[in-house]
Parts: C-alpha cells; structure tokens; sequence
C-alpha cells in the first residue's frame, strides 16, 4: 500500500472542501482552488479529514493513489497558510525591485527584465539580503513563477552571480589555471 496515500488530510478550521466525486472545490481564508482528480481514486470526507482510497492494486492505482492524496494535501495547505519559494541575487550591480505587482530584474543586461505576477502570486523583495519572496496559496503556481525568474540569469559556476533559490548548492568551478610559461 502507498504510505502517503494511506495518511489522511486534517481539515484546518476555516477551510471548507466540497467533494463531487473527482471534483473537488477547497475555499480558505488565502483563496480558492479547485481540481478534477483521476475518476478511479475515491475521495471520502470523514471527521473532520479527507482519505484518498484506490479500487485495486494495478500499478496505475498505486502510482496515482499517493499523487492525488499529495495535490489534495497541498491544496488544503495552500488556502490555509500559502506557499512560499525565497530566491537569491548574486552579483555586482545586480538588483530587483517592486514596480506595483511586477518584479522588475537587474540582472546584466541592457534593459530591465519585468515579470507580472498572475492571480493569487504575489512577490516580496528584501534589497539589503537581495532576496526575492514569491507568495501564492497554489504551490505549482508559486514553483513555476520562481523557475521563471530564476530562468532569467541562473546561476554561473565561475564566479556564482545569477539568481538561484534559497539553499541552492551551486557547483563551482576553478577556472583557466593561468598561462603557461
């Protein structure tokens, strides 16, 4: 059996969760979400939790019996407390701002690099730690954004400047070792 598909989801207060066989609906204080889930699972709410249940042991059961229970978990927790994804700037002259919603980048090249934040993502930047806060109650919206702007100037193994995510390991490398006599 899947461990994390057997694990039921606590319902935090505030949240409301209408089931309608593979359709669920989660409103909460962050937002709403909504999602059509594979007809095969069986999504039953009971005390006050949600379980996720599979009709039989074939491999596609399985697979998608933790993946629905896992969407179901992080859209309960995403209407109730969001998502966040921190990313770095690293390099001289390099910078974000606010302008409104959009994030404006820095980031070495001629002109200024200006992303919007689509519904329910918001962004936060800290100059001083150079960082960048990307917020939403969707947790596949807040990752794609955040790839997004990190896909504008990743991060270079030489001298480390570019924008990576908080804790990222970047992999550096020594360099031309110098002319040989």
């Amino acid at each position: 059996m899947s461990r994390v598909g057997q694990l039921p989801i606590e319902v935090p207060a505030g949240v409301e969760i209408k089931i309608d066989g593979s359709y669920v609906h989660v409103k909460g204080p962050k937002g709403e979400l909504e999602w059509t889930f594979s007809p095969d699972m069986v999504i039953k709410k009971e005390n006050g939790a949600i379980l996720v249940e599979r009709p039989s042991d074939q491999p596609t059961h399985r697979s998608l019996h933790g993946t629905t229970r896992s969407v179901l978990n992080n859209m309960v927790l995403g209407v109730s407390q969001g998502f966040e994804r921190i990313l770095v700037i690293e390099g001289v002259g390099y910078r974000a701002e606010l302008d409104g919603d959009k994030l404006v980048l820095n980031v070495g090249y001629s002109h200024p690099v200006v992303i919007e934040a689509p519904e329910g993502v918001s962004f936060e930047v800290d100059t001083r730690a150079r960082q960048i806060k990307v917020l939403g109650y969707d947790k596949q919206v807040v990752g794609q954004i955040a790839a997004n702007i990190r896909k504008v100037r990743p991060t270079e193994p030489y001298k480390g400047k570019g924008i990576r995510y908080q804790g990222e390991h970047i992999r550096r490398k020594a360099g031309k070792a110098g002319k040989a006599a």
